[in-house]
């Protein structure tokens, strides 16, 4: 086995993993605390990388765009929360789904009239646009250890978030018993809208992260936003420890699963018949892991405590 590339795709993998958590940690926060299934999450993921790509040319640099953009998909997602999510609350989540795909079509209709049809690309400062050499046969993008370094540092500050603050505190509590929060006193409806915004923050982060190596394209948001649903039933709706652990699986699974699944089944299968299912199967594979979660533990890995 060819130790160095395991190492790299393991990099890759991790790399997709934190990505994920990103996108998945804001929509288990939406998901399990305002009991709102927004499919337009994915959406503030796209214009995250979009507001990061033109202040990128605004102000000729990515790092200092991308400070600027967080607010700023913060407030988008405050705005979706106030107009759009608030009066869907008390509806079932079939009008969850048919009001956010709308908004899917909304927001990405106003993409394509103020970016145009064609994909943005990033440039890095010269100083990220290179490689390291960890070892001896292992040479890395520094780019994508920023990316790993940045994930976990926000997912170290979404811990501490969560954990050590009054709003995580009445995060925690909304997760556990949204009624009973309310009967407290805690206005609500505020809390809500930050926790949408802070969701709206963290899919932006991850757009734009992922957009200097892919591009800023519109409907970007539509494929990770379907493996985000699987890493929060996986990980258990509402829990952030879930959505982490979770999400480093799936990215290690997905990637790990392209890069040897062929290897593995040239093991008992001619060659020809090997490569032939193992792109399919590998494209199968951690959809085959939530079913096999959902069978043998509804509630997800990790699901949060209710009372």
């Amino acid at each position: 086995m060819d130790y160095a590339l395991l190492f790299i795709q393991t990099l890759n993998g991790l790399q997709l993993g934190l990505l994920l958590f990103l996108v998945a940690s804001g929509l288990t926060l939406v998901f399990g605390i305002l009991d709102f299934v927004n499919l337009a999450h994915g959406s503030l993921y796209m214009l995250g990388a979009f507001i990061c790509a033109s202040l990128t040319f605004l102000l000729g640099n990515f790092l200092v765009a991308v400070v600027v953009a967080l607010p700023l998909t913060g407030v988008i997602g405050y705005l979706v929360e106030r107009f759009i999510a608030r009066p869907l609350y008390a509806r079932d989540h079939l009008d969850h789904v048919l009001g956010t795909f709308g908004l899917i079509l909304v927001l990405d209709t106003l993409t394509h009239l103020i970016w145009g049809p064609a994909g943005i690309a990033i440039p890095l400062p010269v100083w990220l646009d290179g490689q390291v050499n960890l070892f001896e046969g292992v040479v890395v993008p520094i780019y994508r250890l920023l990316i790993i370094v940045t994930g976990l540092a926000t997912a170290a500050g979404l811990f501490w978030l969560v954990n050590y603050t009054r709003l995580g505190m009445l995060i925690r509590a909304g997760a556990s018993n949204r009624t009973m929060v309310a009967a407290l006193g805690i206005d609500i409806q505020t809390l809500f809208a930050l926790v949408f915004a802070l969701g709206a923050m963290l899919a932006g982060l991850a757009g734009m992260l992922i957009a200097p190596i892919s591009e800023a394209s519109i409907g970007m948001g539509n494929n990770i936003i379907i493996t985000a649903f699987v890493v929060i039933i996986v990980g258990g709706i509402g829990s952030m420890k879930g959505a982490f652990i979770a999400a480093l699986v799936i990215g290690l699974i997905d990637t790990l699963g392209r890069s040897y699944i062929d290897d593995a089944f040239k093991l008992f299968m001619p060659s020809d018949a090997a490569e032939t299912s193992a792109p399919a199967v590998s494209a199968m594979l951690i959809y085959i892991i939530m079913a096999v979660i959902l069978a043998v533990r509804p509630q997800g890995l990790f699901p949060p405590k209710v009372r």
